[in-house]
């Protein structure tokens, strides 16, 4: 059954004394994920009232991975071009394939923009291709 209003169930959870942090951090992102983004106002208080600012990078951070935390445009434009996948042979169950496997391929390939990778080390250049570094 869909939920109708998910800031009504998700705000009790929230509000509960006897969950762990990380457990909140979980709801809160399962809301953004369903939600597909938040505002950065909701987000903002969604973390005070929780009390996880020391935390709070762990939601913030879903951005480098191209998940929509903060319903934006600014966000919107640093998307990781996806591969076109159409030629490949997918099963009844798997037809989706998930953006990490384009990064990863990119990675191996060096073709990662390093200004929004810039923690990603370069292939020496004497490397074959054999495997990643």
């Amino acid at each position: 059954q869909k939920v109708k209003d998910s800031m009504r169930v998700l705000l009790p959870v929230l509000l509960n004394k006897s969950h762990e942090s990380y457990d909140k951090i979980r709801a809160i992102l399962l809301y953004i994920f369903s939600t597909n983004g938040t505002t950065q106002e909701n987000l903002d208080k969604l973390i005070q009232n929780v009390q996880i600012e020391s935390d709070s990078d762990m939601i913030r951070n879903w951005k480098y991975l191209d998940v929509p935390v903060i319903s934006s445009f600014a966000v919107q434009q640093h998307k990781h071009p996806r591969r076109d996948r159409s030629s490949e042979e997918t099963f009844q169950l798997s037809r989706w394939t998930p953006v990490i496997k384009d990064v990863m391929e990119d990675a191996i390939e060096n073709k990662l923009d390093s200004k929004e990778w810039p923690y990603s080390s370069q292939c020496p250049p004497t490397w074959n291709g054999s495997g990643a570094v």
